[in-house]
């Protein structure tokens, strides 16, 4: 079998049809991710489906189902599968509509749709035990291969600059800072994509989370990062600090966390984010470059200016500011734009 989209659509439906029994109405697109995975929506009488296609030469299903269990043992609203074909990359799926938290969020129901999202991250990391859960460690490796991104694909790729030997103890510092300040965290089950695009807003049990297949064991303040500085809008900073603060408060009264103040978890919330987005920049600039996907370059100005406003505020990071000021953000900015 070949991994064509035609090839992969017609086994698809040989597998609803005929594996499964369902008498599928209407098979069409739902969504697609910045991985090879796809999501179509099936009507079956009056029932609708997800139905994941995810190619076995580049994906693997069982993360998903192993965290979708996990999640949902938990009380976090991850998607019911009802039928799964491991060895074809198929999954069946239960069907959170179409309501995306991204076309939802504005200034007057970003209290209500973040509170409920707060609520199922506080859900997930007192639910999943992060020594049973068999999830593996964001460790040190992994912090700094994801900020490598930003050298090999950011600066090299999409800017065509060369880290020299000038710049390149900077970025040594700058990246033992950042994993130092996320491997002193308190550790948790993290979901890693948290934000507006993998949330779903349902009539109950708020919010149906997607997304979730490379959830890690790591730095309590991550996925708080990825839903409230999000690389798809952007909210003012002392609305986001009380977002923050509120959030820590629940998690004191949980006892999910004990022997920090709000003033030293906003600082490991600032970093993280910092880590994040300059991952981001990476993945965002190899979406584009070696995938072809363009839509997320207008996605890049915003997630640098997260990255400037956070060096901005720690001292530690004006060598690397210094860098980015040095023509990177301009460059930047005049390539794609100013960010929105």
């Amino acid at each position: 079998m070949t991994n064509s989209p035609d090839t992969r659509l017609h086994a698809l439906s040989e597998w609803l049809n005929q594996d499964l029994k369902l008498e599928v109405n209407d098979l069409c697109p739902a969504s697609s991710d910045a991985s090879f995975r796809r999501y179509f929506r099936a009507q079956v009488g009056n029932d609708s489906f997800i139905v994941m296609d995810a190619p076995p030469t580049h994906e693997d299903v069982i993360p998903f189902v192993n965290v979708s269990n996990l999640l949902r043992s938990a009380g976090v609203q991850a998607p019911k599968i009802h039928a799964q074909s491991v060895e074809r990359g198929f999954l069946l799926l239960c069907d959170f509509g179409s309501r995306l938290y991204l076309d939802s969020l504005n200034v007057d129901t970003a209290d209500s749709l973040y509170d409920d999202a707060m609520q199922s991250l506080i859900r997930m990391k007192r639910g999943v035990d992060v020594q049973s859960c068999g999830l593996p460690n964001y460790d040190e490796a992994r912090l700094r291969s994801e900020m490598d991104l930003f050298g090999e694909w950011f600066l090299g790729g999409l800017l065509d600059r060369e880290i020299n030997f000038k710049i390149r103890p900077v970025i040594e510092k700058s990246w033992r800072v950042l994993v130092k300040s996320a491997l002193d965290q308190p550790k948790v089950c993290v979901h890693r994509d948290y934000h507006s695009r993998n949330l779903m807003i349902t009539d109950t049990d708020n919010p149906g989370v997607l997304d979730f297949q490379d959830a890690v064991i790591g730095p309590i303040t991550y996925d708080l990062v990825s839903l409230l500085r999000d690389c798809y809008i952007t909210w003012p900073k002392e609305r986001v600090e009380g977002w923050v603060r509120k959030y820590h408060a629940r998690l004191i009264d949980e006892g999910l966390v004990d022997g920090f103040d709000a003033d030293q978890f906003l600082r490991w919330f600032d970093l993280m984010g910092l880590q994040r987005h300059i991952k981001v920049l990476g993945i965002f600039s190899r979406l584009y470059l070696r995938d072809g996907k363009a839509s997320y370059l207008k996605d890049i100005p915003r997630t640098l200016n997260y990255v400037v406003g956070s060096c901005q505020r720690h001292p530690e990071m004006a060598d690397f500011l210094a860098f980015l000021q040095d023509g990177i953000v301009q460059q930047t900015y005049f390539k794609l734009g100013q960010p929105s």
